[in-house]
């Protein structure tokens, strides 16, 4: 069964919101692009511009009666009742007057069994969460909030398919921020999602390959282009270092040579390649360790890279 929420509703979400911007990034002169209320450079990853303002009507008409009304906050998937939760209040009423202390005795007992009314049954209790853990590590890894909703979404696909019993709600919660990122074609490893999780690797790994099995994820094959914005600024180099390690990736993948390679360190054996090209001078037990990768490593991806190098001239 094809994934018709995450697929059609969302990741292709993006590129039908996606609109081209006639201006350039400021830091490196790239390509800017505008999608779910952000402007951001596709080059280097910049976000020039985000939370534009609507000025769009405040008011709608009911079709029932046609009378003026306001609309509220909208529906979310990052919270088990979508957002539609009521919250009472402390010590002072509506209008700005303090509370009589009985009448806050009486306030505090409807809070705690509104409260408990919120969690109707141990689904729900696991349902919020894990949707709290998948908006945790989705704020660790400074995400964007279309890919949370994505993720949140996801998890709740996994609930209703019954993919959460006998797991670890972490592994699944941290399986589905994975899985997010790989259908947006995010350069995040099992690595770097798993420092952040409460579970293990194990127990991701086992998540993912099962929610990948069942609900069919519309995933990416990962590439070295990929992981060169992230590599790029933990290396700390300037733009033309980057632009050229993105013109070896791509001269590196028409020739084939990336296939059955690991893309997070060919994108660093290419980001020292062309260090080297303008004198930055990176070492390579620097690049090694920003990828999480070994120096033999490094230098086998480097042969394979002049090799291609070489046959385009």
């Amino acid at each position: 069964m094809a994934t018709d929420e995450i697929s059609s509703s969302h990741c292709t979400q993006e590129t039908a919101q996606t609109t081209r911007s006639t201006t350039s990034c400021p830091e490196c002169r790239g390509e800017v692009i505008t999608a779910d209320h952000e402007t951001r450079c596709r080059e280097c990853g910049l976000i020039v511009d985000e939370d534009h303002l609507d000025y769009g009507p405040e008011w709608f008409d009911s079709p029932e009666n046609l009378s003026r009304r306001r609309t509220g906050t909208p529906l979310t998937a990052g919270r088990h009742d979508r957002g539609l939760s009521t919250v009472i209040g402390w010590q002072k009423d509506g209008r700005g007057n303090t509370i009589p202390g009985r009448k806050q005795s009486q306030l505090n007992r409807l809070r705690r069994e509104h409260r408990r009314s919120q969690w109707r049954t141990k689904r729900e209790w696991n349902l919020g969460y894990g949707l709290g853990e998948v908006r945790r590590i989705v704020s660790a890894l400074e995400l964007p909030d279309s890919l949370c909703e994505q993720a949140c979404t996801l998890f709740r696909r996994a609930q209703a398919e019954d993919l959460c019993q006998g797991r670890s709600l972490d592994g699944v919660a941290a399986a589905s921020v994975y899985a997010v990122c790989r259908c947006n074609g995010l350069g995040r490893t099992l690595e770097e999602i798993s420092q952040l999780a409460t579970c293990s690797r194990s127990d991701l790994e086992c998540a993912y390959s099962v929610m990948n099995t069942e609900l069919e994820l519309p995933t990416t094959i990962p590439q070295p282009q990929n992981f060169l914005p992230q590599l790029a600024a933990t290396l700390g180099v300037p733009d033309e270092i980057r632009h050229r390690a993105l013109e070896l990736a791509t001269l590196a993948e028409d020739a084939g040579v990336t296939v059955g390679r690991h893309p997070r360190g060919f994108a660093a054996t290419c980001l020292y390649r062309a260090s080297h090209e303008f004198g930055y001078g990176l070492s390579q037990q620097e690049v090694a360790d920003s990828a999480n990768t070994s120096p033999a490593t490094i230098r086998a991806h480097r042969d394979c890279l002049l090799g291609a190098l070489k046959d385009q001239q």
